[in-house]
């Protein structure tokens, strides 16, 4: 069962409401024929004003051709990106041995900003090859407006040192920090359990337990979920104290 508030594919908001907001699936909803995109269940999220026809790509990778004409189709047009951390199968480069389209492919398509924390634009721009002056660099807090919708911009190192979240209307897109069922690793580079502690049961405690949750992959057999559920059902959040955390997931 669908949550409420949670978009699926088709979904593009509701009546007058002008937040243009859509769920997408790789290889489902785009990259059908990629075998990556279809193993790697990466969520791309559109976030846009039906007013003014702007909308931004939360994580473009994969297929930046069937992304924007999911877009085109819904008489939208891309305005920015929103990168939640710089792995591969989030913004496109070299993961695996494959090749994975992103953030670079879709700005030759158009020239758009790239919104990033400013811990993660430098990793960003070497994962991707952009320069640094394609990518706008960010402070937690700060707001991108796109159109008259405004995304809150929540920095949540410990997947990545600038993993960063997305607030909008009730909504967290929480790339991989966190997801229904778990959170992000923090055996990778530049991972750190105890940020992620923190970033988990600090940096996100203000997001009320009636928003929904929309996480990075479909890791889970629903593809969102109420913040308040999540709470009371992820086992990350069983630990009451950072050295219960650390003794479960490392120091």
């Amino acid at each position: 069962m669908t949550q409420p508030g949670a978009a699926q594919a088709g979904a593009t908001g509701n009546g007058d409401d002008p937040l243009y907001f859509r769920q997408l699936l790789s290889g489902r909803d785009f990259a059908t024929g990629d075998m990556v995109a279809r193993q790697m269940v990466n969520f791309v999220y559109l976030i846009g004003d039906r007013r003014t026809g702007e909308a931004v790509v939360v994580d473009p990778a994969y297929d930046v051709d069937g992304i924007l004409a999911v877009l085109e189709a819904d008489g939208m047009r891309c305005s920015g990106v929103l990168a939640t951390h710089y792995h591969p199968d989030h913004v496109g480069g070299s993961m695996m041995g494959f090749e994975i389209v992103g953030v670079r492919e879709l700005l030759e398509c158009v020239q758009v900003p790239v919104h990033a924390q400013r811990d993660e634009a430098e990793f960003i721009a070497k994962v991707t090859g952009l320069g640094a002056d394609e990518i706008v660099q960010h402070d937690s807090g700060d707001m991108v407006d796109v159109g008259g919708i405004r995304v809150e911009l929540i920095h949540t190192p410990g997947h990545t040192p600038g993993s960063q979240c997305f607030l909008v209307d009730n909504r967290l897109i929480a790339g991989d920090t966190l997801f229904l069922e778990g959170c992000g690793r923090t055996d990778l580079p530049g991972g750190d359990p105890a940020a992620l502690y923190d970033s988990l049961h600090n940096r996100l405690a203000r997001v009320p337990d009636e928003a929904v949750l929309f996480p990075g992959h479909l890791y889970s057999p629903e593809p969102s979920a109420p913040m308040g559920e999540t709470r009371r059902s992820n086992f990350v959040f069983t630990p009451r104290t950072e050295d219960q955390w650390l003794g479960l997931f490392g120091r």
